[in-house]
């Protein structure tokens, strides 16, 4: 599985879009720093015919390696076999939580990407097509921000296709 970590703020992305000639469109917002941060992985089976998209969704909160522990473990629960996860070298998935995870379940094996090299991970192409599905939109709350991010990772889900070429549309080399 590639894993990886996003925030979504309230503020829109602000993407081109189509109006009529001479009216630029406005998208209006109250402007606050509030966030959902993010943990989610895409999965590959080892046969390679399933592939999936779990996720988990943080208000307010940066992810911690607490959180990536949390993820890991849950991840676990619904995966059998042994599961090798490739994660970017970031200090929060080297935290004592994820340490003592690693000990204590030996299927559980976590490789790195090299350094400086997002191009490679497919998870970081959901965050594309996430922040893509958000764009000029204009959330009130987080409450309604959470909501269209569940409505989304649901439908990502639910499209096998989509979660393939996001492995294919990633620069690693081919297997699927």
């Amino acid at each position: 599985m590639f894993a990886d970590e996003c925030g979504f703020l309230l503020i829109p992305n602000l993407r081109r879009t189509w109006a009529p000639r001479g009216q630029t469109p406005i998208v209006r917002h109250r402007y606050a720093r509030d966030k959902i941060s993010a943990i989610s992985a895409v999965t590959v089976s080892a046969e390679r015919h399933r592939v999936g998209l779990y996720m988990h969704l943080h208000p307010d909160d940066n992810i911690t390696s607490v959180e990536v522990a949390v993820f890991l473990r849950a991840l676990l629960r619904h995966l059998r076999g042994h599961v090798i996860v490739l994660l970017d070298g970031g200090s929060i998935h080297k935290g004592p939580e994820v340490r003592e995870l690693l000990a204590r379940r030996p299927r559980l094996h976590l490789e790195r990407f090299p350094g400086y090299a997002p191009e490679l991970n497919p998870d970081e192409l959901v965050w594309a097509h996430f922040k893509d599905e958000l764009a000029n939109g204009h959330p009130d709350n987080l409450d309604e921000l959470m909501t269209t991010l569940c409505r989304i990772t649901e439908d990502v889900g639910q499209r096998p296709a989509l979660i393939r070429s996001f492995i294919t549309g990633s620069e690693l080399p081919s297997f699927l």
